[in-house]
């Protein structure tokens, strides 16, 4: 399995930096969450790791193979997969066609096998179409796989993120507050699917969440930023018991 590292990595936009000198160790097989107030940096350090944005300094190795000037789709390509904290779905498509459109880049048949549907396209769109229902099976999306995107619940629209990013198959998710704006009964069934991604998967998971009863009850580690830079990590008894989390979050007297 292979390990993430984030090494001093800055990210400026102008004068003001996004990000200050900012090292992360996703341990693999773990969940781990990155926490913060609002405007801490927390979605800044997942554009540097899927490539949306290129750290002004510093470096990030996924394994042998350095992250740090490389493209989302080289990113993805490496087995790196990414919910966004918006969602990023066609809403006129509908969840089974998001899904199958999702693994583009698995096609790997030349334009003539296309072309004539035989041999190796035949086989390939039957695997991917395999490895879809395989998703929409675990993420329990069965009873909307035919409607369209646009029309389902909030909630049932955060889970299609969710799966459309298990549709590469990723070593490694990275999930932006995949719970923001679910009520409970949501939260708890995206928790389950977490949990069982990590134990039946094996997937790494990386997660940028608001609610601290989920992040303390489901993370091995825990990393906090505080206006872009890190101020702790640890196990959550750790970051709990962390003066300078206690002051992010509470204030001092």
């Amino acid at each position: 399995m292979t390990q993430l590292i984030v090494s001093a990595v800055t990210l400026s936009f102008g004068g003001l930096n996004a990000l200050t000198r900012v090292n992360i160790n996703i341990e693999p097989g773990l969940i781990t969450s990155i926490i913060g107030p609002n405007g801490a940096g927390k979605t800044s350090i997942l554009n540097c790791i899927s490539g949306f944005y290129h750290p002004t300094e510093g470096k990030i190795h996924y394994g042998n193979k350095e992250l740090t000037n490389a493209s989302p789709h080289q990113v993805s390509n490496l087995g790196v997969a990414r919910a966004f904290q918006n969602l990023e779905l066609f809403s006129g498509l509908s969840v089974l066609d998001n899904l199958l459109l999702a693994r583009h880049q698995k096609l790997t048949y030349s334009f003539f096998h296309a072309l004539v549907f035989w041999g190796k396209a035949s086989r390939v769109e039957a695997e991917n179409r395999s490895y879809v229902e395989k998703v929409i099976d675990f993420m329990e999306l069965e009873p909307y796989r035919k409607q369209m995107v646009g029309n389902l619940s909030y909630g049932v629209q955060k889970r299609v993120e969710v799966a459309r990013a298990l549709t590469l198959a990723p070593k490694l998710l990275l999930l932006d507050e995949p719970m923001a704006g679910m009520n409970i009964e949501e939260k708890e069934d995206i928790v389950r699917f977490i949990l069982d991604l990590k134990k039946e998967w094996d997937i790494t998971v990386v997660l940028v969440e608001h609610d601290l009863g989920v992040v303390m009850d489901i993370s091995d580690q825990i990393y906090v930023l505080d206006f872009g830079q890190l101020i702790g990590s640890g196990t959550p008894r750790e970051v709990a018991s962390n003066p300078k989390v206690i002051e992010a979050y509470i204030g001092e007297e």
